[in-house]
């Protein structure tokens, strides 16, 4: 029988298996060479890019800060010019009231102001307004502008110490509405009515009208 020792040759492969195999030292140096890498792509790529992200926050910041700091001034800007105007709107009403003396040569051409075609009472701003067909305009004190005033004729005109009393007549209702409007609009009269209103049928002519009397008093 022949035998044949083995375990020479298996010493040699196991030395040469155990050669291929890494040593602790190659598993240190990969793990370094990752280290190193990622070391780079940080500072190189990650670093430059947050950077860059804070840089624009703070621009943002700062942008965020001058809009809100221009919209306040706008506010303010938006507020100061309503208060001027306002102030203007006054002082041109109370200009107005000035110049318009209330003495009785003036009441009386005011009336004949009020009864010519296309002309309008003096009037301030306010009561303009009210007048008016805008949004701010009152109905109840809207102004006809085709109103025709020669459909109305007086017939007496009354001041007895600030109170006074308009007598005439009208082609119809229409007409003494629009007379009446006129009067309260003005600067010259206060509390104005129609206190009296008689449907009259004139024998002579045949033609039928409407007899009023206005009253009220004058703002001297």
């Amino acid at each position: 029988m022949i035998k044949i020792n083995l375990l020479p040759q298996k010493r040699a492969k196991l030395r040469v298996a155990r050669a291929r195999e890494p040593g602790g030292a190659d598993i240190w140096i990969g793990v370094g060479a990752l280290v190193a890498v990622a070391v780079i792509v940080f500072f190189a790529l990650d670093q430059p890019k947050r950077a860059r992200l804070r840089e624009l926050a703070d621009q943002d910041k700062a942008l965020q800060t001058e809009v809100n700091e221009k919209t306040k001034a706008l506010q303010g800007y938006s507020e100061l010019k309503k208060a001027a105007d306002e102030a203007d709107a006054r002082a041109i009403s109370i200009n107005r009231l000035i110049n318009a003396k209330i003495v009785p040569a003036n009441v009386l051409h005011e009336l004949g102001e009020i009864l010519t075609p296309n002309h309008l009472p003096t009037m301030t701003e306010t009561m303009a307004k009210l007048t008016g067909t805008g949004l701010e305009g009152d109905p109840n004190k809207r102004i006809d502008l085709t109103w025709d005033p020669t459909h109305v004729w007086l017939t007496s005109y009354v001041d007895k110490k600030g109170d006074f009393t308009l007598e005439g007549g009208a082609q119809t209702e229409g007409d003494v509405t629009q007379l009446s409007k006129r009067l309260a609009a003005s600067v010259y009269f206060v509390d104005v009515s129609p206190s009296r209103e008689d449907r009259v049928n004139d024998k002579d002519s045949g033609i039928t009208y409407y007899k009023f009397t206005i009253t009220g008093k004058v703002a001297y």
